[in-house]
């Protein structure tokens, strides 16, 4: 599950700043090394770079050919978050050994900035297992109304997945992916999706689903955003994912493709073992 780093109304995945990070001691590392040797500054950082970022993306996209066929400008879109990391380490890997094979004065230098950039990396992924917590989230114990006036409670949920969208209607993201999940809601029909709105009036709910087509006994009122906050959430969209025990297994912040979506869904539908 990806945790985050909430900065106010910013939140950033500490999986993409371990990567970063790692990225940054090792190109340092390849630089360095280049200059002992008195190679100028090459461009296989960017290369190798842009080799891997195409890979990771792609793995992703492979694994789900049907919901970016329908919608093949989303392949496009590296704001859903959908990467593969592994493969785009292993066209890092690839790259490091065609240098090898032909020799190249920069083998060495690039090779040696691979090597810190997967050490770093596989370092952070260790660190954050070490210190997830000891127990996944349940449904939070929160309680209000749906658009149609009556009561839900959350923790009366377990029993089947929920898909939690904390969204308003002046975030323009929230709104694009408003059809994705409305889709996967037709296609679904074991899942729960709900949509809690963070701190707009009824009156402005209300229009909004009405345009959207969204279900009004889905769609949670929350004026005083007290949900985001008691789940420590406050970047809009965020999407939280339950399984049918009612533990969280993914948290996506920012705005889901089909393929995201997919992808997350799998991770609340799969049969446990």
């Amino acid at each position: 599950m990806d945790r985050m780093l909430q900065l106010g109304p910013l939140a950033l995945p500490w999986g993409l700043l371990i990567l970063l990070a790692g990225w940054q001691l090792g190109n340092l590392l390849h630089e360095r090394l280049s200059a002992r040797r008195g190679l100028a500054p090459g461009p296989h950082a960017w290369r190798l770079t842009l080799a891997a970022l195409l890979a990771a993306r792609l793995g992703f996209v492979l694994r789900y050919p049907a919901e970016y066929g329908a919608a093949p400008w989303s392949v496009l879109d590296i704001r859903d978050g959908g990467w593969q990391p592994w493969a785009g380490l292993g066209a890092a890997l690839l790259y490091v050994a065609v240098l090898w094979l032909r020799r190249s004065a920069w083998r060495r230098p690039v090779a040696a900035g691979v090597a810190m950039f997967t050490a770093a990396w596989l370092a952070g992924q260790v660190l954050l297992l070490a210190t997830a917590p000891a127990t996944t989230a349940g449904l939070p114990d929160w309680r209000g109304l749906a658009l149609d006036a009556r009561p839900i409670a959350l923790p009366e949920l377990r029993g089947q997945p929920v898909v939690l969208n904390l969204w308003a209607s002046w975030c323009p993201p929230c709104r694009r992916e408003m059809p994705v999940l409305l889709q996967a809601r037709g296609e679904q029909t074991g899942v729960r999706f709900l949509w809690a709105n963070q701190g707009e009036s009824a009156e402005i709910v209300a229009r909004f689903a009405d345009r959207q087509g969204l279900p009004a006994a889905d769609v949670l009122l929350d004026t005083e955003s007290r949900l985001g906050r008691g789940l420590g959430h406050s970047a809009l969209p965020t999407t939280l994912f339950y399984d049918a025990q009612g533990r969280l297994q993914a948290v996506r912040a920012g705005e889901l493709s089909a393929g995201s979506l997919a992808h997350h869904l799998a991770q609340i539908t799969a049969p446990s073992p």
